[in-house]
């Protein structure tokens, strides 16, 4: 008996190894794919792109006006041998299927460069999926970019609080990169650092590879050091703090760390400027670069920066993460944060797209919560039939017939492609059909107002002292 207990207790450790095993993998996949992205984006952008669409300004908010954009994919080794249907039921939630019914009957769904009519075609190694949509993005502050340098060699600006580096997410054009190649003709740029969306700050793109990697030398040989001024919970000590516990990344895609063992090594030193008897103004200095890592190391030490929406959430439990006291597994944590901003409408804390969180959200029914905002349907409960008729009835009620229909033509290499719409209001987009506010706030959602703008956006007033940040 004993023998046995001592087996399963060995299957178990070895499954549970397995599966952390696996995870770590994922992890490290993703960070790739990640900075790959990030080194990427500038260099790869071209006139057509930074032409998809063009800003307005409202109520003090950049805004963008909604564009027709193609999403593309090559077959992934998961879905070969399963109906296109079946990958849209478990891989694709942010839409109900009758949207994509309804999106394949006004040609907008390719397979292999040829419009895709059937949704239960069988995919096979190496096809070729495109998917066009009719896409919102999120405002973000009208603030004016600020320019510090701009020679031969770089670019220095100082990027306003609320407005991403690069694409990600559900930012595309509301980004530095776009914004800089759209308004100040400066494309191609290499990105040599990048700051959160929510903080502001001196950034720094290269013009050139070969600059990039001079800026990128430095900083590994320490001669150029970052400094950043926050302000944090409670009384912070008067003494310097130094904070190095190993950080990791539970998921990538959503954005979110926490200090664990297993954890990349990391370190910041703090020190106190001021003190007001609630809030504490500190400056810190990371000497690595880990994602968040300033803040998820003032969540470590208790003193949260005041208005973060993620480290500074009861969602890690009544101490808020301090000393590393969470109470809840990552996957129970990540459940938690995809919950909370799918139902304020507000995925844009995390910097992610509804179709990114199929991972978390699975099968899980939304029900509306007590602020009476109707959630995404991240979620949304299919029937799996093979039979898809009763979909394709449904779909009927996305307007279908006043849907503006793709052009399909062939290009000089003989391969069909899509043109472009030319329509702001599109019947099948869910967007379209919600009632939007006038006073939108970029940082906490759609439908919230503007009274959290300064507190996201505590350097928007000149000649303001420690004691006047928020």
């Amino acid at each position: 008996r004993a023998g046995k207990l001592s087996s399963d207790g060995e299957e178990e450790a070895a499954a549970q190894g397995a599966e952390e095993a696996a995870r770590a993998a994922r992890r490290g996949r993703e960070a790739l794919r990640a900075a790959a992205k990030e080194a990427e984006y500038g260099r790869q952008l071209r006139e057509a792109h930074f032409a998809e669409t063009s800003y307005y300004f409202e109520g003090g908010l950049r805004k963008v006006r909604p564009y027709y954009y193609d999403y593309s994919t090559y077959c992934k080794g998961r879905w070969v041998g399963k109906k296109l249907v079946d990958v849209f039921h478990s891989e694709f939630r942010g839409r109900p299927i009758e949207y994509y019914l309804a999106a394949a009957k006004a040609g907008r769904l390719l397979l292999n460069k040829h419009p895709l009519k059937d949704l239960s075609v069988v995919l096979k190694n190496n096809d070729f999926l495109e998917n066009t949509i009719h896409r919102h993005e999120p405002p973000v502050t009208a603030q004016t970019i600020e320019f510090i340098e701009d020679n031969d060699e770089v670019v220095v600006v100082d990027k306003p609080s609320s407005v991403p580096v690069h694409p990600c997410g559900g930012f595309r054009h509301n980004t530095i990169i776009f914004i800089l190649g759209k308004e100040h003709n400066l494309k191609e740029l290499h990105t040599v650092h990048r700051l959160d969306r929510l903080t502001s700050g001196v950034l720094i793109f290269a013009k050139s590879a070969e600059v990039s990697k001079r800026i990128d030398e430095q900083v590994r040989q320490r001669q150029l050091e970052k400094e950043y001024v926050c302000r944090v919970v409670g009384e912070f000590p008067e003494n310097e703090v130094i904070c190095e516990e190993p950080i990791l990344s539970m998921s990538y895609k959503m954005g979110l760390c926490r200090v664990d063992p297993k954890g990349k090594p990391c370190k910041t030193i703090f020190q106190r400027l001021s003190y007001n008897g609630k809030t504490s103004v500190v400056k810190c200095f990371p000497y690595t670069g880990r994602t968040h890592q300033i803040r998820v190391h003032l969540q470590f030490l208790g003193h949260p920066i005041i208005n973060d929406p993620i480290y500074n959430n009861e969602i890690w439990g009544p101490e808020k993460g301090k000393g590393g006291s969470v109470n809840k597994t990552d996957d129970e944590l990540l459940q938690s944060f995809a919950e909370e901003y799918v139902s304020k409408e507000s995925l844009g804390i995390l910097d992610i797209v509804e179709e990114d969180l199929k991972a978390v959200l699975v099968d899980k029914k939304q029900e509306t919560p007590d602020n009476g905002i109707k959630p995404l349907q991240v979620a949304t409960a299919i029937d799996h039939s093979d039979n898809i008729e009763e979909s394709e009835d449904k779909a009927k009620t996305l307007s279908l017939n006043s849907a503006p229909q793709a052009n399909v033509h062939k290009t000089e290499t003989g391969e069909m492609c899509l043109t472009e719409f030319h329509n702001e209001m599109d019947p099948l987009c869910e967007e379209c059909k919600m009632a939007r506010s006038v006073t939108t706030d970029p940082h906490f959602g759609r439908k919230n107002t503007m009274r959290y703008f300064s507190q996201v956006c505590p350097f928007q007033q000149k000649n303001e002292s420690h004691e006047d940040l928020v």
